[in-house]
This record gives structure tokens, C-alpha cells and sequence, in this order.
């Protein structure tokens, strides 16, 4: 059995293998010849005081210890085995046919969107020309959402499932072995494209199948079970389990099922505003002023503020990044923040939001299943007309939005599709852009310099999360009236970002293996 200890360094020891070995042999009472081997299992920054630290989790195995090698991927070939659908290909769908390759299933799996290299091309209509496609864009195609939209790993729902086995996953298909450390892993848009790809060569290689351009248009129920699938409007496919991985943005699926009477609700979502700071401004203040220290890398920042009863708080805090258009259809905006994988652009956003309840909303009707999707989607609509109608972003500088002027100039910004002056007072609802400005001077004692007239908030942001659940059984994961459906992933209501999705594409194929296989 290994040994665990924990040390703090300065950012500049991070480098001094023999300082760090030295400080946690004294610290675990041990002498280097006891030691097999060491390794750092744990990385974080303590940024509380000056000066920031490094907080190490070292383990350790001694000489009589071995060091366990367990392949993080066992595939099978599946060509002939029994069949699961799979509909999408975003992290929760990828990862549910890899565990499917694991377990003995063959997977089939459809994507609505486009490979992940022929998307870069609809990503660059929408920035330049304005241009939505909507079955390839941001959100839609290969990998989901999160392909294009930065790569962040981190998660808090570590009693969902086997966050290490999602996270090793990663670098056995090419992410670097950092991931495995970082207490806030990040891959970067950049380098997800070929991790992406590879996930899906290993699954046809091993006898799965995956689909391109297939939108999922009907479904079909018999006797309470799942019976087939229509793919494109064509021909009908039977299917016995079907694993529905869409994502937070299929609108139309939620419509679908609604019309075939399968059970959806309204849940709680969270929607608001993207903010841009400059990066060397959030550097010097979460760094006590030691910003330009090389040791260090692009500071993020997480807070909240309970305003009026709701919850106002940061989201996808990206660090060295950029803002993206990631609307779905032409005639809305919405906005997202994402990082390459160095964070070494100049700036740094956040999305703020306020969390919401569908009794909080004012088209709030009970039992209706989309008061949470209108509202987002009228906030989306009204920032798409305040800004002219095309991808532009409404915008105000900050301190103006607070004060309730509409601001006369901007500084850059990273946002390519462009921005435009309006007051965002008079475009978002009242539920949020007052409680906005009450938590951006609240943030602004959190975090002084924060509040500041040079950062630039771009409106919407809506698609934190999906505002609409489908119901499913705990004890076997499928919907709470159809059998051998399993509602999936962020979409469905049951993750909030790439390992939670990916972990939840692993519990259901686990609960179809246990039904089908192991019986």
C-alpha cells in the first residue's frame, strides 16, 4: 500500500525534483533508500496569502511495495455482439460506446452533427460570415459541446462514478498525464480535435459504429418499451436499448418526446452574462500582486453571491481564453468562453449567472415541461435583436451596466463575431440584470479591481445547462416509463460538464451490461 503526504512549495520549486523528493522523505519520516518510487498524485495552487504556494500530494511506494499497472482501457471485439444506440457523440456518448467496447456491447452510435475536422468549418462561418448551421456548430457535432468549448475536466460529482478511470481515459486516447494531477485539469481546445478522433478509430476499430449527419427524428414505443428509431426521417431501426446522450442544446428532442408522450419536466437552470477581464488583471489580484511571476499560470477566479434569494455565481471560468458564438440557430445569441491548451491569450472570462427555478420564472405554468426553455430562449431572441440581428453580442462595460449608462466605447475583446453597445438594463429581464448588478459590486469587494469599467460583459449566457430533465429510474437508469431508454448526460438533465457527462455515459452502459451480458 502506497504512502500519501502533502507538502507546499514555492511556484519557482515546482522544478527541483531532488527539493521536492527531499521535503516529502523528511515530511513521511522516510529515507530515500526505502523508496521504490515516487510520484506527485495531487497538484493545486494556494493562492489565500502572499506568498502563493503549491500544494503537492505526494505518494509513495516503497521497496517492498509494487506500484499497480492497470491498463485503463480493455476493449473487446464486439462485431457480432448484441446492439445499443447510442444518440450523440458528445462526451457522454463516446463514452458510454467505450465502455460498451469494454463490456461485450456493440455500439451504434448517431450523431446529428459533422466529424470533428469537418466542423471547423461551420465554427468559422458563424465568427466571420454570421452564419448558424444548425447541425454543425458549437454545440452540435463530434464531441459534443465540449470539443470546441475549452476542455475543462474538472468536476465535483465525484460520487457519480469513477472520475480517475474518465480522466485516464483521456491520456490513454492523447491527453498529457497533467490531467491526472491538476486539482483543475484542462486539456484545451486545441488538442481535443485529435483525442476526440482517436476515441472514435478505437471504437470502430474494435467493432462499433458511428454515424455522422444522423439526427435521431422519431422514436417508437411499444408495450412501454423501447421498439425502434428513425434516423433522418428514413427508414425505421429496431433497437432494444437506447442510450440518448443529445446534450443541453437539442431543443428538438425535448419537443419529440413531449409529442410521443414520453415524460419530460422543467428543472432548475442557470443563465446570465459573460464577462471579459484583461488576464493581467485577474493574474495581479488573485496573486497579490505577483501576476507576472513565470512560475505561475493564468489565474481563474470562482465566486458567488446569494442575491435576493438566488444564487449568482461564476461558471466555465477560462483563464487565457476566449468568447465564442455558440448559438444553434440563426435568429439568437449565445455566448461561451474557451482556453487553448497554453491559456496564453490576453484575456480571461467567465460566464456569471443566476440560478433560476421554473416557479421563479415569470411564464411560469405548472406542469408545463418548457417555462425554463421559453424564458431561454426569449432571452436568447431579444439579445439576437438588440444587437442588430446578426452573431454580434449585445455588450455594456461593466461599471456602466451597474450605474445604468450605456457605455460610448469598448476595449478589444476576444469575441471575433464583434459586439454592440446597448444597456443591457433594458435588454435581459429584470430577474437577472438586477441581481447581476448587485453581485458584480459584491464581487468587486471579493475581489478588488474586479468591478472595473475595462471589463466588458456579452450577452447571453443561456446554455449553463439544460432547463428541461428526462425522469429516469435510479436503480436502473431508464426512463421512468419506457424500458430500455436511458435518458443520458447533460441533456438529460443528469451532468453538469465533459467528466460528469462522460461518467454518466459509463453508468448506463454498466446498467444495459448488467441486463444483457451478465444475466
Amino acid at each position: 500500500m502506497s504512502t500519501l503526504v502533502q507538502i507546499n512549495v514555492l511556484p519557482h520549486q515546482t522544478e527541483d525534483d531532488d527539493y521536492i523528493a527531499e521535503l516529502a522523505f523528511k515530511k513521511a519520516r522516510l529515507r530515500a533508500d526505502d523508496v521504490r518510487e515516487w510520484d506527485i498524485r495531487k497538484r493545486s495552487i494556494d493562492a489565500r496569502k502572499s506568498p502563493v504556494k503549491i500544494s503537492l500530494q505526494i505518494e509513495f511506494w516503497k521497496k517492498d511495495e509494487e506500484r499497480p499497472k492497470i491498463p485503463p482501457f480493455i476493449p473487446q471485439d464486439v462485431s457480432q455482439a448484441p446492439e445499443i444506440a447510442i444518440i450523440g457523440a458528445g462526451p457522454a456518448g463516446l463514452y458510454a460506446a467505450l465502455r460498451a467496447v469494454e463490456g461485450g456491447l456493440k455500439p451504434i452510435v448517431y450523431e446529428r452533427g459533422k466529424d470533428v475536422r469537418a466542423r471547423r468549418r461551420d465554427l468559422a462561418a458563424i465568427n466571420k460570415e454570421h452564419i448558424v448551421n444548425p447541425e454543425s456548430n458549437y454545440c452540435f457535432g463530434e464531441g459534443g459541446a465540449g470539443t470546441y468549448s475549452d476542455g475543462k475536466l474538472y468536476t465535483r460529482s465525484k460520487k457519480r462514478g469513477n472520475v480517475l478511470k474518465a480522466l485516464e481515459w483521456f491520456v490513454h486516447f492523447g491527453a498529457v498525464e497533467d490531467i491526472l494531477v491538476d486539482a483543475h485539469p484542462h486539456i484545451g481546445t486545441n488538442k481535443l480535435p485529435k483525442i476526440i478522433t482517436a476515441m472514435r478509430e478505437a471504437i470502430i476499430e474494435y467493432g462499433g459504429e458511428v454515424h455522422f449527419n444522423s439526427k435521431l427524428t422519431d422514436i417508437s414505443v411499444k408495450d412501454n418499451a423501447i421498439e425502434a428509431i428513425q434516423i433522418n426521417e428514413g427508414k425505421w431501426l429496431s433497437y432494444s436499448n437506447v442510450i440518448l446522450a443529445t446534450g443541453h442544446s437539442a431543443r428538438d428532442i425535448f419537443y419529440l418526446l413531449h409529442k410521443r408522450n414520453i415524460k419530460i419536466e422543467a428543472k432548475p437552470f442557470a443563465i446570465g452574462v459573460r464577462i471579459e477581464h484583461k488576464q493581467e488583471l485577474i493574474d495581479n489580484i488573485q496573486y497579490h500582486s505577483d501576476g507576472d511571476n513565470p512560475y505561475l499560470p493564468p489565474a481563474s477566479y470562482s465566486l458567488v453571491q446569494q442575491v435576493d434569494g438566488m444564487g449568482v455565481y461564476s461558471f466555465c471560468m477560462c483563464p487565457g481564453g476566449i468568447i465564442a458564438p455558440c448559438a444553434t440557430a440563426q435568429e439568437e445569441i449565445v455566448t461561451n468562453g474557451w482556453s487553448p491548451s497554453k491559456r496564453d491569450n490576453p484575456y480571461a472570462n467567465s460566464g456569471i449567472v443566476v440560478s433560476v427555478t421554473p416557479e421563479d420564472l415569470p411564464n411560469y405554468k405548472e406542469g408545463d415541461p418548457f417555462v425554463c426553455l421559453d424564458f431561454q430562449k426569449s432571452v436568447e431572441r431579444s439579445c439576437w435583436e438588440a444587437a442588430g440581428k446578426t452573431q454580434a453580442a449585445p455588450a455594456q462595460r461593466m461599471r456602466d451596466f451597474v450605474d445604468g449608462r450605456v457605455s460610448k466605447n469598448f476595449p478589444k475583446t476576444s469575441y471575433q463575431p464583434g459586439i454592440v453597445s446597448v444597456d443591457l438594463n433594458k435588454v435581459l429581464p429584470n430577474i437577472l440584470s438586477k441581481r447581476l448588478k448587485k453581485a458584480f459590486v459584491a464581487f468587486g469587494k471579493k475581489m478588488k479591481g474586479y468591478l472595473t469599467n475595462e471589463a466588458i460583459i456579452h450577452a447571453p449566457e443561456s446554455r449553463t445547462s439544460s432547463p428541461v430533465s428526462i425522469p429516469r429510474k435510479w436503480e436502473t437508469l431508464e426512463h421512468v416509463d419506457i424500458k430500455g431508454l436511458y435518458p443520458c448526460g447533460e441533456g438529460a438533465g443528469y451532468a453538469g460538464g465533459i467528466i460528469s457527462a462522460a461518467i454518466d455515459g459509463i453508468n448506463c452502459v454498466d446498467k444495459i451490461v448488467e441486463k444483457i451480458v451478465e444475466k
